[in-house]
């Protein structure tokens, strides 16, 4: 993020519990690949509930400046797709932020094209790891120059036509996996990826809606090569990581009651809420919907929440809500274990460090691991000035925990929210 132009904002103490009914703003990782996905299809595409976020818009541009014709209107966003092989070399560099989903998947959708991009990112995405999608998107046929052996960005993609391997995802990484599919609809032959640990299946879903030629199995997706794909209309659900702060919030504060409407249950995506009751939540969760995304409504009310421990099998399906766990776990009774995370210090800050460090800034008890750390909970957390590392989800967990603090939290740099959530801090303010 850039600092010159970083703000700080104080979050007072929350005087009443939380009620009420809050629709959270669409999927942040269905919004990025429907834009992907439909600018892959032949034809218009039209969906409703697109997150207009700084990280989407990125995915917005960089899909322009390939030649896709992409309208951005209230809540929705038209598309009109240019085919599996219509994209046209850009007059520059394109730069995408912040954004690892967009600078990852990006780089497999451009695997297969006959054209040299180079893709950039601001200084904390070109930080970022990048070889585990360079690597097997090489062995497909594709050719990348970037920094430290193309390990990180600006990356330079040289596509052109692929074969298709069959590749492990050791990480069980979301990013990889669908940078991996969406190249293997060009290429000649199948791919095949395996996960020791089931990643979010976002991309299949869509690939099942807009009828790509794939198959699933136990632990593992086939790719066949796909003529067309076909583009239609559809809806992206509400987006249960952004609903992970304020169900939080609810859990914790005194006679509360929050209905989140209308939410994505996507279940590579639900283990938060099997934490939170495992923690003693009171949480009520009914399916409305199930389309090509399963979408339903999430009831909660305040709770008094014990330690718990979570472990690596069940980090891919609530990665991105630890940081809003650590500061449940933080006001939790007992002691709260987080192990086999370190893929958290890969984010767009070290995630592992920006917690634990903001939360001793405000008195509470934690331990640092090399992968994860241990938090010793406690009635209350104090206060005081905390960072954001240029994060969105520390900021706004920083910004949950003030809420529900005794004296208030300022935190420094909160510019990087809007990179998933621009209104947090409207939603946020409605509440108290």
């Amino acid at each position: 993020m850039n600092d010159s132009t970083a703000t700080s904002k104080f979050i007072e103490p929350i005087e009443t519990g939380i009620r009420g009914v809050f629709t959270p703003p669409g999927d942040k990782s269905i919004s990025h690949r429907a834009l992907i996905v439909s600018a892959l299809a032949k034809g218009f595409s039209h969906f409703t509930n697109f997150l207009e976020a700084e990280d989407c818009m990125c995915t917005v541009k960089a899909l322009q400046a390939l030649g896709v014709p992409i309208k951005v209107g209230v809540n929705e966003v038209e598309v009109r797709g240019v085919g599996l092989d219509g994209f046209q070399q850009p007059s520059e560099e394109i730069y995408v932020g912040n954004s690892g989903t967009t600078m990852r998947l990006l780089s497999g959708l451009l695997a297969a094209q006959p054209l040299e991009v180079t893709l950039s990112g601001d200084e904390s995405l070109n930080s970022r790891p990048m070889r585990r999608i360079v690597e097997p998107l090489t062995e497909m046929g594709a050719s990348f120059e970037g920094p430290d052996g193309a390990s990180h960005g600006p990356l330079t993609i040289k596509g052109g036509p692929l074969k298709g391997i069959e590749f492990k995802n050791e990480l069980s990484s979301a990013q990889v996996k669908s940078a991996l599919m969406l190249a293997a609809l060009s290429a000649k032959g199948d791919t095949t990826i395996v996960e020791p640990i089931e990643s979010r299946d976002h991309t299949e879903k869509l690939f099942e809606l807009f009828r790509a030629d794939f198959e699933l199995g136990r632990k593992s997706v086939t790719v066949h090569p796909t003529s067309k794909l076909i583009g239609l209309d559809f809806s992206i659900p509400s987006d249960i990581s952004s609903a992970a702060f304020f169900i939080v919030a609810a859990l914790l504060s005194e006679d509360s009651y929050l209905t989140v409407r209308r939410v994505g249950l996507n279940p590579t995506r639900t283990g938060f809420l099997e934490v939170l009751k495992n923690m003693g939540a009171k949480i009520d969760v009914r399916l409305v919907e199930s389309n090509y995304e399963p979408m339903g409504d999430i009831k909660c009310f305040s709770s008094s929440l014990k330690g718990t421990t979570i472990t690596g099998r069940m980090i891919p399906r609530l990665i991105d809500e630890l940081p809003i766990l650590m500061v449940a776990a933080a006001m939790a009774s007992g002691e709260t274990v987080i192990k086999g995370a370190e893929e958290l210090r890969n984010k767009e800050t070290d995630r592992i460090k920006s917690m634990c460090d903001n939360l001793k800034a405000m008195g509470v008890e934690v331990t640092e691991k090399e992968d994860g750390c241990i938090i010793h909970g406690r009635a209350f957390i104090r206060g005081g000035k905390v960072k954001s590392y240029g994060d969105h989800r520390t900021a706004m967990s920083m910004a949950i925990a003030g809420f529900l603090s005794q004296d208030g939290v300022e935190i420094e740099d909160i510019d990087c929210v809007a990179t998933s959530y621009p209104g947090f801090f409207e939603d946020l303010e409605a509440m108290s």
